[in-house]
């Protein structure tokens, strides 16, 4: 990519359709902005995505860590830091992530089938998985995958 291309970041949205089913879809944030962060510094590709209210951490899930089937607490980024994890949704489909991918869940409102509500995660490989997560005080979307562009 030159540097007068617009990027494009791609990342994961687990989200629940209009039946109450996670699923996965791959997407991408396309919306950026050339400009100085803070002058005198060069520009760079800039793309907000903000909301009202968030809480940022780290979590760190050992060697073996499985977190049974659960709906995300809130709509949250999930950024592997090191490690990788995996993330099962309801309808079947299955990704695992590492460093440099992303994942925005916003599997909220699910309705149970078979013992599945939600997702199932974990943690893949011999090292644990730290993640850091940005979790938004807002409310979740239901029925559309890839809210940020």
């Amino acid at each position: 990519m030159s540097d007068d291309a617009t990027p494009s970041v791609p990342y994961w949205h687990l989200w629940t359709d209009a039946d109450g089913v996670s699923r996965h879809t791959r997407c991408a944030m396309t919306e950026f902005q050339k400009k100085s962060m803070s002058p005198p510094a060069d520009p760079q590709w800039q793309g907000a995505k903000t909301h009202e209210g968030a809480t940022v951490f780290v979590t760190v899930q050992p060697v073996g860590w499985v977190g049974q089937w659960h709906e995300n607490p809130k709509p949250q980024w999930i950024v592997p830091l090191s490690g990788r994890w995996f993330v099962e949704a309801m309808d079947g489909s299955r990704v695992e992530m590492g460093p440099g991918e992303i994942s925005f869940g916003e599997d909220q409102n699910t309705q149970e089938r078979d013992g599945r509500k939600g997702h199932l995660s974990g943690t893949v490989g011999d090292e644990p998985a730290v993640l850091m997560i940005v979790q938004f005080d807002s409310p979740p979307t239901v029925g559309a995958a890839c809210r940020f562009k």
